[in-house]
């Protein structure tokens, strides 16, 4: 048996576990074990979120049960303290492991640089118990502050320090920023008590950025009153205090927060691993195959990587996409290590760019092409933030991480923290959409209902319903309005009762009143019908909108020339017809049941939206049935949860289904 270890579960760890796992499923001699201190994976790039209390915690914890559910890969919670590679052992303090392979991806950790008692007193945003530890750090500040009878105490109770103007830093004192003058309400104090204050020894924010982009930046953060202190070093931090010196001698600052974001080095695991190639800051030198120099059954990859690639003058930067793209090269290597064939890849990274928020609400950023990087506005910025995001939570988690994601930074959010606003966070309650539902649900069994009388189930029908329609759009686009008044002909089958009746199938209302205004065209009183909307979009979209003469009889289409084809060849059989008409029967009246009772709600309500849209492009729909789309569509979400069956059979068929092995390994469930 083939023993490959994985030592850390942050990005580049569990991508490798992953893609390594799906390249050797047919491998009966191979086995994967993952190490991490905790059961699950943190969110790094998102703890500033949890530390402001734009999201709770859960949201940047994902379970490494879930993830490798299904999948040759164990997972082990132990705290590695130390790697014999002679042995090829890791001990650990529960228990020892050893390998034939060690993927070396522990990871960083916060650097202090030697800066006296930092260690000590400040708080770090490096872990998910850092993130927790700093937020109900920040609300006990707040809430002694609200007690305390002396403003000149509530000020410095109120005085928060970040240390370290990079992407951590300045988005930790944008998310800050963002929550002070929210808290400050909940605990009604004045927002003018509250001191933030950015500092680095740096000239300029985010060196990363161009310097146009960084100067944007800290103007954002100077209009969230936050104090940017650039060329400022850090001299020392005490537990209530910092020591700093701006080039005119050392000031010392009362304050009770000093959140340390000045920079990371090489995990202590890493640190320890000199004998392996050991570079600046306990990094691990590799080659360019992302295996240590001194040992080649050790491959390094994320942020422990100390590796320059050919042609390029800095090492590979410790950033999340660094990770992806070393997991994939190293899962690719190993493989070829593990069944001897294949090439290797060198590593050769591609990035695209950085970026930065100031909070839920605005950000930029520098990307694009490798080579071709440009700047991106705020929305588009904060767009691509969380479209990188998904991507990476569709390798981590699927359809389960994506759900939950977008529920916490758009459906749940509060106090309009997102670049969206709140537009999509504010909700209704649920039992306010009973009574929409059941009516809904009323009308379609009426619609299923009537078809049945009308025949649909002993004889077809589809051929002079859809011909009847198409002719009736026709006629009045074309102001051939006798074509249908006259009704003796052979379109329309001889009658004015049948074209009535006509009328009422096509649009589902009164269609008496609309007769009447097409008679009055005919015979000569003022034309009733006018077209107000006609158009030829390409020849693939025809949208039109009439109306006949009271505000009730407008009827509008959008004709689809392909769609319209495909219907003639669909009913071109009786059989085919019957199978449709059939069809459709049964879907109005079951879609009706299951809304008045409440049952798959969502689903249902997809097939009421689908329903609708059938009949928009086939024949049309009356105005008195253009309520029931976005009936439909508020029905989607949330509005089977009160009153109704699903109350009851969700909770249920969710447990039974998420614990199914098909749905935890391909993550169709969501928590």
């Amino acid at each position: 048996m083939k023993k490959v270890v994985v030592l850390g579960a942050g990005y580049a760890g569990v991508l490798t576990a992953k893609k390594l796992a799906k390249k050797t499923k047919q491998l009966s001699d191979v086995e994967i074990t993952i190490i991490d201190k905790n059961p699950f994976h943190t969110m790094l790039t998102e703890l500033h979120e949890v530390a402001a209390t734009r999201v709770d915690e859960s949201s940047i914890r994902i379970n490494l049960s879930k993830v490798f559910a299904g999948r040759n890969v164990n997972v082990v919670q132990d705290n590695v303290t130390k790697i014999d590679f002679e042995k090829r052992e890791l001990k650990g303090e529960v228990g020892a492991y050893g390998y034939d392979y060690l993927v070396l991806a522990s990871g960083s950790k916060p650097a202090f640089f030697g800066t006296p008692g930092a260690k000590e007193h400040s708080f770090t945003l490096w872990s998910y118990d850092d993130a927790v530890r700093l937020r109900d750090h920040i609300e006990e500040m707040f809430y002694m502050a609200a007690a305390e009878p002396s403003i000149e105490k509530k000020r410095e109770l109120l005085t928060f320090y970040v240390v370290g103007a990079g992407f951590t830093g300045v988005e930790m004192m944008g998310e800050l920023a963002e929550m002070v003058p929210i808290t400050c309400s909940r605990f009604d104090m004045d927002p003018s008590l509250v001191t933030m204050v950015n500092v680095d020894m740096l000239d300029r924010v985010c060196m990363v950025l161009p310097p146009h982009l960084s100067s944007k930046v800290k103007a954002r953060l100077e209009k969230m009153n936050v104090n940017v202190l650039l060329k400022t070093s850090i001299k020392g931090v005490g537990p209530n205090s910092i020591k700093f010196d701006r080039g005119s001698g050392i000031e010392e600052k009362a304050t009770h927060t000093v959140i340390w974001t000045a920079g990371v080095e090489g995990s202590q695991i890493s640190q320890d691993s000199k004998a392996i190639g050991e570079a600046k800051r306990g990094l691990v030198q590799t080659d360019e195959y992302l295996r240590s120099k001194n040992d080649k059954n050790v491959y390094v990859i994320g942020d422990n990587i100390f590796y320059t690639p050919a042609g390029e003058e800095k090492p590979v930067p410790q950033m999340v996409e660094n990770a992806e793209q070393s997991a994939h090269i190293a899962a690719h290597n190993l493989f070829t290590d593990l069944t001897g064939s294949g090439e290797k890849h060198k590593y050769a990274p591609k990035f695209h760019g950085v970026m930065v928020c100031v909070g839920g609400r605005w950000g930029t950023a520098y990307g694009g092409m490798p080579g071709k990087f440009f700047g991106m506005p705020s929305f588009f910025a904060m767009f691509a933030k969380h479209f990188i995001n998904i991507t990476y939570f569709i390798q981590v988690l699927g359809w389960n991480k994506i759900f939950s994601y977008i529920k916490h930074e758009f459906f749940t959010i509060r106090n309009k923290r997102s670049f969206v606003g709140g537009h999509f966070s504010n909700r209704s309650p649920t039992f306010l959409l009973t009574p929409l539902r059941v009516v809904l649900g009323g009308f379609w069994i009426f619609e299923g209902v009537n078809k049945v009388f009308q025949g649909w189930l002993e004889s077809p029908k589809l051929t002079g319903f859809l011909g009847s329609a198409n002719d009736f759009w026709f006629n009045v686009k074309e102001g051939n309005l006798d074509a249908l008044t006259a009704a003796t002909g052979d379109d329309w089958g001889g009658g004015a009762e049948e074209v009535v009746d006509l009328f009422d199938d096509l649009f589902g209302g009164p269609a008496e009143d609309l007769f009447v205004d097409v008679v009055s065209s005919a015979t000569g009183a003022e034309s009733a019908a006018e077209v107000i909307i006609n158009w030829d979009i390409f020849g693939l979209l025809q949208p039109m909108l009439i109306y006949l003469g009271y505000p009730e009889n407008a009827a509008v289409t959008v004709k689809i020339p392909l769609l319209d084809k495909f219907m003639e060849f669909m009913i071109a059989s009786d059989g085919v017809q019957m199978l449709l008409q059939s069809s459709i029967v049964i879907m109005e009246i079951v879609v009706g049941l299951a809304l008045i009772s409440g049952l798959f709600t969502t689903i249902v309500s997809c097939v009421s939206i689908v329903l609708q849209l059938m009949f928009f492009t086939t024949t049309g729909l009356y105005m008195s049935a253009w309520w029931m789309t976005p009936a439909s569509i508020a029905m989607l979400f949330g509005a089977g949860q009160a009153f109704s069956l699903d109350y009851y059979v969700l909770p249920w068929l969710k447990t039974k289904w998420k614990n199914t092995k098909f749905a935890r390994k391909w993550y169709l469930y969501h928590d």
